[in-house]
């Protein structure tokens, strides 16, 4: 029985396309092993949104040889994509596969049995027009199910649309089916995955559903306590979307809802689909109908062209808007991408100094929307997360808590009351009632 072991870098989407991934070698008699148990197969998952997810990849193969020294070696996702030839010169890499090519490994790879020169299979992304169903079993409390794959949207920074191709999605009725799949293994908690969700039900090139059809219809699956939806496009966060989540039965209140920038300069220079008003009209609504609900950001700092009037008017404007934490990303250069060509380049200096105001300005409003929920009651699903003899979940609008280690609490849902912030940013439980969540 050869074994098999999967690292996985960058987002929730690559986590759920791993965890798919293994099950396919499992139902071939595959066992699958941790990274450290000398495996006979490694299957790396790649990310490239930044340069130095490009650096992780050479470690962690670096790492794998020396752990297993003649297991084969292949690296799927973004990265191998982008760069399949880059990548089959690593040394110690046996296989590149792109994204056309990733599910359907094992029509490529003869056995898994290096030959002299790596194997590289990487089309053209125009090939990458089948939607792979996917999502993550076993490896944690929550469940990531992808709904959605690829981006039509040209953001001058990106190179997902390189990575993975154009906008597709399954069916409601599919969807809904691998819902109560994961209903019935008992996984509590379903995070709602994919590169541009909001822009969910392309399907073969052609508009046949809208998301919030498919959250409807995911409202009435039964056995899953939560869905949470992981980052939508702020234009495609529509008021009927934040209307019907404060309304109904499952999904939690909680949205990550990237802006970028607070500059209408930038946003246009990096091709975003609004301005800041309409990103500041879509905060207040889900504010209105959903006072206590947790808002996450993603912000660039240091893109072509971004002056320090420019940063301060987006520094501004977190500052004043009623979110919960930020996201915040320090612009890095990648290739094939507009960006790249464009002139007013921010110095490295400045970039870090920036990307460091905006991450202690996050640490302000997380403190800020944690403390408004001392002495509340809250729902936590609490993790298989210990730590220092203490345990770990989240609230339903994505408090993080640490409480008293309880193996009985594991993947468990109970109300809690909130007691203080603790030094490292952390609500702590001062009791946990002995009731489930209903």
């Amino acid at each position: 029985m050869k074994r098999v072991a999967f690292y996985t870098l960058g987002c929730k989407l690559n986590f759920s396309e791993t965890s798919t991934i293994s099950r396919m070698f499992e139902d071939r008699g595959f066992k699958k092993v941790d990274f450290t148990d000398q495996p006979d197969i490694f299957i790396i998952n790649t990310c490239s949104v930044t340069e130095n997810a490009d650096k992780k990849c050479k470690k962690i193969v670096k790492e794998a040889k020396k752990i297993s020294p003649k297991s084969f070696v292949t690296i799927i996702g973004c990265y191998a994509q982008l760069k399949p030839k880059e990548i089959s010169e690593i040394k110690g890499v046996d296989a590149v596969l792109g994204a056309a090519e990733k599910f359907r490994l094992f029509e490529y790879l003869d056995e898994f049995i290096a030959t002299n020169e790596p194997q590289v299979y990487a089309s053209e992304i125009q090939e990458a027009k089948r939607y792979n169903a996917s999502y993550s079993y076993g490896d944690r409390t929550r469940t990531f199910l992808k709904v959605q794959d690829g981006c039509n949207y040209g953001c001058a920074f990106c190179t997902i649309p390189l990575a993975r191709g154009k906008s597709r999605s399954a069916s409601i009725a599919e969807i809904v089916e691998q819902a109560k799949e994961i209903a019935a293994s008992e996984v509590k908690e379903v995070v709602l995955t994919g590169v541009n969700i909001g822009d969910f039900g392309i399907q073969d090139g052609k508009r046949k559903e809208k998301f919030i059809d498919l959250i409807k219809a995911l409202d009435e699956v039964e056995g899953i306590e939560r869905f949470r939806i992981s980052s939508i496009e702020p234009n495609l966060l529509s008021t009927e979307v934040i209307t019907f989540v404060s309304q109904s039965k499952r999904f939690v209140p909680h949205f990550h809802v990237p802006l970028q920038s607070g500059s209408d300069k930038i946003l246009q220079r990096m091709n975003r689909r609004y301005l800041s008003d309409l990103y500041q009209e879509r905060v207040h609504t889900i504010k209105s109908l959903m006072p206590h609900c947790g808002i996450g950001v993603d912000v660039i700092t240091g893109f072509p062209g971004e002056t320090e009037e420019d940063f301060l008017e987006t520094y501004q404007f977190l500052n004043e808007l009623d979110v919960s934490y930020l996201h915040v990303f320090t612009y890095s250069e990648r290739a094939n991408t507009q960006a790249l060509e464009m002139d007013g380049v921010v110095s490295l200096k400045d970039r870090q100094k920036r990307s460091k105001m905006l991450r202690a300005l996050s640490e302000k409003k997380k403190r800020y929307f944690y403390e408004q929920h001392v002495d509340q009651m809250q729902t936590v699903l609490f993790e298989d997360d210990v730590e220092d003899g203490h345990m770990h979940g989240f609230t339903e609008n994505y408090i993080r808590i640490k409480a008293k280690y309880d193996p009985v609490l594991i993947n468990e849902m109970k109300v809690v009351k909130m007691a203080r912030v603790d030094a490292s940013g952390l609500m702590e439980v001062e009791e946990v009632e002995e009731i489930l969540a209903h």
